[in-house]
């Protein structure tokens, strides 16, 4: 075996102390962190008998899944099934991230790359109503809603969340690094404007594509408003109305609570995986939108 240089172990003997002493807290920090979760998964999988443990226990001494099974009985003999709730969740939530995703890098792509009358004015309106609370704004959008006519519908649940400000403004600081002689060359090719956006411009941005996908389904799957506020018929409305109305009134009650756990683990999971197989382009998207 070929002995370390001197000055290289040197080196690494100066540096591995501090080395193990960051690498010991970011390993605590992130088992912290990682506690609320492995404590949801395991109140999901916990039997009825432990729920009501006193001292209440961290992880699920027998592990069942008889809480998901009893979710599907609760709502068997129901009206409206817990899979039609699923259904319309999944539904809107595909059509939210592709029209959302779609519409947020037009706009950004119009700011950052095409000159017109209002440009800054507009791009300042959408700076500003990142600091509007969403209940600030409920009236106008039921408003908007009740007009259009898209009451007890799809339209309802998607298009109050389709246009997120803050994507625009991830999308705009992406395109906005990309280089305008790359897009002239294009356009003395003969490519038009929906070919550069279709073929270049998301092509180049699918970082920012799936950070904002990541953010259109977080607001779309976990969003209760849509089914409170625009939906009477209750076999259009969407997976979180009805944990709500599961859970509502659990308080100071023993009923259900299982079930009620196995249903927070249902909202949870979906964004929890799409977050980890889009991490690294989360990542570099906010790298990319830091820069100018």
């Amino acid at each position: 075996m070929a002995m370390i240089p001197f000055r290289r172990r040197r080196r690494l003997h100066r540096t591995s102390a501090f080395q193990w002493v960051l690498t010991a807290l970011l390993t605590l920090l992130a088992v912290f962190m990682l506690l609320p979760m492995v404590y949801l998964f395991n109140h999901a999988l916990k039997p009825y008998h432990e729920l009501f443990l006193y001292p209440p226990t961290f992880l699920a001494r027998q592990p069942t899944l008889d809480n998901f099974y009893d979710l599907l009985l609760v709502t068997k003999t129901a009206i409206v099934p817990v899979s039609r709730y699923i259904f319309n969740g999944v539904i809107v939530s595909l059509a939210t991230i592709f029209l959302g995703a779609l519409l947020c890098a037009m706009c950004a792509y119009a700011l950052s790359k095409h000159q017109f009358i209002g440009k800054k004015w507009m791009f300042s309106v959408i700076i500003v109503s990142l600091m509007f609370a969403p209940e600030t704004v409920q009236i106008p959008r039921y408003y908007v809603i009740s007009t259009l006519g898209i009451m007890n519908t799809y339209w309802a649940h998607i298009l109050p969340v389709i246009a997120l400000p803050v994507i625009v403004f991830l999308f705009k600081q992406f395109i906005d690094l990309l280089p305008d002689e790359l897009l002239e060359a294009a356009r003395m090719e003969g490519a038009s404007e929906f070919v550069l956006f279709g073929r270049i411009i998301l092509p180049l941005c699918m970082p920012a594509v799936a950070t904002a996908g990541i953010l259109l389904f977080q607001s779309s799957w976990g969003n209760m408003e849509t089914s409170t506020l625009y939906i009477e018929d209750e076999t259009m409305k969407t997976l979180p109305f009805y944990v709500s109305s599961l859970t509502s009134g659990l308080a100071n009650n023993v009923a259900r609570q299982g079930v009620a756990a196995a249903a927070g683990l249902l909202m949870f999971v979906p964004s929890f995986v799409l977050f980890l197989f889009l991490q690294r382009k989360v990542i570099s998207t906010m790298a990319h939108s830091g820069l100018k």
